[in-house]
């Protein structure tokens, strides 16, 4: 039977620990987990945690964790996706959904057709949010290490800062990913919900990337990082 695996945004080690007040609650209020109850702990390190709970209370909820382990290693495919900003459920998805499929760093691009504008405060909060989605795809699918998600860049800046050995921008017009020799560093350029305009793919191009495509169909900003990343890591990674 597979364990519940939770996320602890603190270092662990072997031995008793308190639990922080999100992940006591919960275990203890939503999930209902009772003492004696086996757990898997990981706190993004690589390293993975094994223990039981020893109190379940309302408030605090403590852990014995009595063998450590390596993690689910990550794809030697390291990936940088540069993702149009787009609305709600959209970026959400586009998150979990890269997190899966092993993305090693995400930056939401604000480029000229985007719909969506965040500051001060509200961009806080939807990055909090935005980690919490990354989290949650890693306490799923297993991987000991969550990606990085940089505040949003405008695309000019993301341009600039962006080094990769090998750097795509998707285009209905390019040659076969295949045709590329692997590399150990990828960045993806994908725009938001209206796309990137002309102008922007020749920017991009300008700053050394290639045109990519994926078949006949245009697809929608949250469908495109999961099929770039799933070719990608099946041609070059670890799918």
């Amino acid at each position: 039977m597979r364990l519940s695996r939770f996320f602890i945004d603190a270092p662990l080690n072997l031995g008793e620990h308190e639990l922080p007040e999100a992940q006591a609650h919960y275990i203890g209020r939503v999930l209902r987990m009772s003492e004696g109850a086996a757990v898997q702990l990981f706190d993004g390190s690589g390293t993975e945690f094994l223990g039981e709970l020893i109190e379940v209370g309302k408030k605090r909820v403590r852990v014995s964790l009595t063998e450590s382990m390596a993690g689910q290693p990550e794809s030697t495919l390291q990936v940088h996706l540069g993702q149009g900003l787009s609305r709600g459920e959209r970026m959400d998805w586009a998150i979990q959904k890269a997190t899966e499929l092993g993305v090693a760093q995400i930056t939401p691009i604000v480029s000229e057709r985007c719909e969506v504008r965040l500051k001060d405060e509200r961009a806080d909060k939807r990055m909090a949010h935005w980690r919490q989605v990354a989290i949650s795809a890693c306490e799923q699918c297993g991987r000991s290490q969550v990606p990085l998600i940089h505040p949003p860049l405008s695309l000019a800046e993301w341009l600039e800062q962006t080094h990769a050995e090998l750097k795509l921008v998707l285009h209905p017009v390019a040659e076969p990913l295949a045709s590329h020799a692997k590399p150990s560093t990828l960045a993806f350029l994908i725009g938001p919900e209206g796309g990137l305009s002309d102008a922007e793919v020749a920017q991009a191009q300008h700053a050394g990337f290639h045109s990519a495509r994926f078949g006949p169909r245009v697809l929608r900003t949250e469908t495109a990082p999961v099929v770039a990343l799933a070719v990608a890591q099946q041609l070059w990674g670890d799918l």
